[in-house]
């Protein structure tokens, strides 16, 4: 019986303790493994080029360059790459930002693993769960 591939991620984020905890909650899944780990945009695209992920989860705010500027260097090489950006605040205006320069979604760092988990199987799927920013919408509402 062969088994489905697994989705694989790199994740990105300046905090070696949340990397580790996100690595523990994807490694969890039999469908999910983290092929990946960068603390910072540098090395962000060079993992990305090296393991070509099917899902990076990107901390939104890191020191140097941040995680749009990083998501912007990957997606000129690898216009494809599937990219959710994490972040503290609701409300910041950098997550709409984000979502113009390419984020599939974005995700509060509060949210439950659960939802984690479902957000990155719905992207790797081609689902966006958060709407596009809009005119009317100015806002994306990171609550599924």
């Amino acid at each position: 019986m062969n088994e489905a591939p697994r989705i694989r991620i790199l994740s990105v984020d300046d905090h070696p303790l949340l990397r580790e905890g996100l690595a523990t909650i994807i490694n969890s899944q039999p469908d999910m493994e983290v092929v990946a780990q960068a603390a910072n945009a540098q090395e962000a695209l060079q993992e990305f080029r090296r393991h070509k992920p099917d899902i990076t989860l990107m901390d939104l705010r890191m020191p140097g360059k941040s995680g749009i500027e990083a998501m912007i260097d990957i997606r000129s090489e690898f216009p494809d790459a599937r990219i959710i950006m994490l972040t503290t605040f609701d409300g910041d205006m950098d997550v709409q930002r984000s979502l113009e320069a390419g984020a599939q979604a974005y995700l509060l760092k509060s949210m439950p693993p659960k939802e984690l988990v479902e957000v990155v199987r719905q992207v790797h799927a081609g689902n966006a769960p958060n709407p596009r920013p809009t005119p009317a919408h100015p806002r994306s509402n990171p609550r599924l």
